[in-house]
């Protein structure tokens, strides 16, 4: 497979593309229901046609949670919009008891991942992935390409069980997949860019900034696998061993403490396959409360940044 993004081109707001997804979907289908704990400025639209089956419960995560689980009872299929360190952890009890344990369509996306929010470590997501994929029935979602979560939205109308999508600032996005071209399977992670050195399995902003490394480090004759795991859970745990097979040296690099996310997943997977790779290293956020700051100064600071992941991936292809 060759390269398949439209890379630096086009720059697109996630949240923009969530409050028009909504708006459609409302338009077609009744059982949507939109709520949100006072973080609605992207869903203004959707507020003003359907009044009736939008909800906007105040600065109370765990509340609007466990209305949604109540209207999904009554079979409508509720997406709850918010700040997602919020609604990973104050709501955490409603998530696991109302939604998942009911297992119900539930969809739970927001801003926020990784150290991205710029209000420092109490908005930053940076357990989220690990709460998550730790709850049964749940999907476990992190959107690299705004026009993603279109699809996502739409395929969530049908799709089984609760799901949390996960995006950073949803604000600035570029857009990595020529619009219309691809199809994302939830449970399925995507070859983003081929290579037969090394792979780097990433998800959210880290997809954009690993086809950055890829090109650059082409130039030195390095060959690099870039794979888009935008579903953290279900792992596409095929795709994960047979880049194993075949370039033998795996990085995982995610916004994200590095337990508990989808380096995890993926460490647990080789070890519970007797899979050994020539090499293999995690980057992520260590254990640390963040400071303040942008998510690439946040990244330099705490040594997970491109520079670092490159020199480690031109280490790694010495060996």
């Amino acid at each position: 497979m060759g390269v398949t993004f439209n890379f630096g081109d086009i720059m697109l707001s996630a949240r923009s593309v969530i409050g028009d997804t909504l708006h459609d979907i409302g338009l077609k289908d009744r059982r949507l229901w939109v709520l949100t704990p006072d973080i609605g400025a992207s869903i203004t639209e959707f507020k003003k046609d359907f009044k009736d089956r939008y909800v906007d419960v105040g600065i109370a995560e765990s509340n609007v949670v466990g209305i949604a689980a109540g209207l999904a009872l009554e079979g409508n299929i509720p997406v709850v919009m918010g700040m997602l360190p919020f609604l990973s952890m104050r709501a955490c009890e409603q998530v696991r008891t109302d939604v998942c344990y009911q297992n119900l369509p539930v969809r739970i996306i927001g801003t926020g991942g990784g150290l991205t929010s710029g209000g420092g470590s109490t908005h930053n997501a940076m357990e989220d992935i690990s709460i998550m994929r730790s709850m049964v029935n749940m999907t476990v979602i992190s959107i690299g390409d705004p026009n993603m979560v279109r699809d996502i939205l739409h395929a969530g109308m049908d799709y089984p069980g609760p799901m949390y999508i996960r995006l950073a600032q949803g604000k600035r996005d570029l857009v990595l997949y020529e619009p219309g071209s691809m199809k994302y399977e939830i449970g399925k992670g995507i070859v983003t860019r081929d290579g037969s050195d090394i792979t780097l399995i990433v998800h959210g902003e880290m997809v954009a900034q690993s086809l950055e490394i890829a090109a650059a480090l082409e130039k030195e004759g390095i060959s690099i696998r870039v794979v888009d795991m935008f579903t953290i859970k279900p792992l596409d745990e095929e795709l994960v061993l047979r880049c194993v097979n075949e370039t033998k040296r795996i990085i995982v690099w995610e916004d994200h403490l590095m337990t508990g996310g989808l380096a995890s997943a993926v460490a647990d997977l080789l070890l519970d396959s007797g899979v050994q790779p020539d090499g293999f290293k995690r980057f992520g956020i260590p254990q640390i409360f963040a400071g303040f700051g942008s998510g690439e100064e946040l990244r330099v600071k705490y040594g997970y940044d491109r520079e670092t992941v490159t020199n480690a991936v031109r280490e790694m292809c010495k060996k």
